[in-house]
Order: C-alpha cells, then sequence, then structure tokens
C-alpha cells in the first residue's frame, strides 16, 4: 500500500470551503475543503447523515435535481472552476459519480448497462471493445452475466456493473459513494481489492464515501472524516488508523481494547477535535 507521500502531488480536485442549503433553508455542509491527489485513493469518512454524499453531489453538480445549491466556495478540477457546469459536461472532463444504491438500468442487460457508459465518448467501436474487455477482465463474474437483466443480479453484481460503467466513460477521477452498503463483508473486500487494482494498475484517481471507516482507512491513501456537515480531522490514512479518537469512536477500538456502544455513546461531548 503507498503512503499518501508516495503518490503524485498533483491536485486534481480542490474543494474550497463550501457551503450547501437544500430548499432555501437546511445548511447542509458548513465550510467544507478538501484536496484529491491525481492517482490516490482519498476517503470522505463519516456517520450517517454526515454529509458524505452531499459533497459528492456538489463535486458531481447533481445538487439542482434534489433542490440543493452550492451557496458559498468553489470546487475546482484541474485549476478551473466546474460547480457550474452541467452534470454530462463534468463527466466530459474527466470525473464521473457512482452512486449510492448500486443504479442500473433493470431492464437492460449487463452488458448493455456497461455500453451506456460510453455514449458520451464518441468513440470507435473497437476501442469500446476493448475498455469492455477491461472491465470484463476486472469483473470477470459480469463477462459470465452479460446477457442477464441487471435488475435480476446480486447486489454485489450489481454494484459491479455500476463501477463497470463508470469506467466505460474513460473517466480520470472517480467518485464512488457507499461502495460498501449492503455488502457481504467477502464482496466489501472484493470490491475494495478491485478498487486497488484499477487505481495501482490503471492509474484511476477516486474519492470514495464511506461508513465502514475500518476498510477505507486500510484501502485508502488520505481520509477526510466528516461530521455535521464540517470536516473535523483529516490526515495520511495511516496516521489516522492509528489516531486514538479514530479508533474508538469510528474503528470500536481503544488502548484498552474493544469498547462497547454503552462505552462510547457519550462520545460527541468527549471528542476532543470538537473542543
Amino acid at each position: 500500500m503507498l503512503d499518501a507521500a508516495e503518490t503524485q502531488t498533483e491536485t486534481l480536485l480542490e474543494v474550497n470551503n463550501i457551503e450547501v442549503i437544500y430548499n432555501h433553508v437546511i445548511l447542509v455542509l458548513k465550510g467544507v475543503s478538501l484536496k484529491v491527489p491525481k492517482g490516490g485513493i482519498t476517503a470522505l469518512l463519516g456517520g450517517n447523515g454526515a454529509g458524505k454524499t452531499t459533497t459528492l453531489k456538489a463535486i458531481s453538480n447533481l445538487l439542482a435535481s434534489e433542490r440543493g445549491e452550492v451557496t458559498k466556495g468553489n470546487i475546482q478540477y484541474r485549476g478551473e472552476r466546474v460547480q457550474d457546469l452541467n452534470p454530462s459536461d463534468l463527466v466530459k472532463k474527466g470525473v464521473i459519480q457512482v452512486m449510492e444504491g448500486r443504479h442500473c438500468f433493470e431492464h437492460l442487460t449487463v452488458e448493455e448497462n456497461l455500453l451506456t457508459g460510453a455514449y458520451t465518448r464518441g468513440s470507435s467501436k473497437s476501442e469500446i471493445d476493448a475498455d469492455l474487455e477491461m472491465v470484463y477482465n476486472y469483473f470477470p463474474r459480469l463477462k459470465e452475466r452479460r446477457r442477464s437483466q441487471a435488475g435480476y443480479t446480486s447486489g454485489g453484481e450489481q454494484q459491479m456493473v455500476a463501477i463497470g460503467r463508470a469506467l466505460m466513460s474513460r473517466p480520470e477521477t472517480i467518485l464512488l459513494d457507499e461502495p460498501s452498503m449492503g455488502l457481504a463483508p467477502q464482496l466489501v473486500e472484493q470490491i475494495f481489492d478491485i478498487v486497488k487494482s484499477l487505481n495501482e494498475s490503471e492509474g484511476y484517481t477516486f474519492l470514495l464515501a464511506e461508513q465502514n471507516t475500518n476498510v477505507a482507512l486500510r484501502f485508502a491513501h488520505y481520509g477526510y472524516i466528516l461530521e455535521n456537515g464540517r470536516v473535523v480531522m483529516d490526515g495520511p490514512a495511516k496516521e489516522l488508523r492509528e489516531n486514538p479518537d479514530v479508533k474508538e469512536f469510528y474503528l470500536g477500538m481503544s488502548d484498552e481494547g474493544r469498547k462497547s456502544f454503552r462505552d462510547v455513546r457519550s462520545y460527541r461531548r468527549r471528542k476532543r477535535w470538537l473542543s
């Protein structure tokens, strides 16, 4: 596993002090800032409702459909302001999001789902076929099920379809929202192993939002922890794994061993980074 210092230092994506409001009144993000370096895996961590998905949707310009908007700050990709672009234009620039919940076109086959990812490219059939074979190399199960309707595949297979479809757009940066949600632990490990391989072998940059802090910090290079719409801690993944607060409040461990919920339920009053 590479340390953050060993990844390329060029910053691809930069979020600068953004605020997000829904329905003109509900403040969800409160000055969130983060950087995603080229060739790295950056994790966005926190519990349910912390603001992880909203952050990704702000980057992807998908807030408008939910009556949300970025009201302060800015979002830049390769130094260019991108928060006013159409989502499709952002995809053409190399940024694509894999939505939470494994969204697929249920009535289409697995292969037809994958091919929809290449819709914006304008590439030749031979180039698309080569990328399809690359996806099948990483997800051999999808090749076995390529003629099956996506709606009749398993949750793990649908997650593979969603990631594979994103790869078919030839992205530079992939925003991956809760890839472990609803999957068995063995499948979670498999998905993250594939993410690691795509990062190391193909050079894809990842920003992943994940509640499973333990898994995310084992595969990521750098992490940001969100609480109530704010970044409350960030650092190299190895340092976060060893941080006593993170170990106790997110990994369920302390220097004395595993903590029960009864022992840590008052954590909000005790978090040193919020004091």
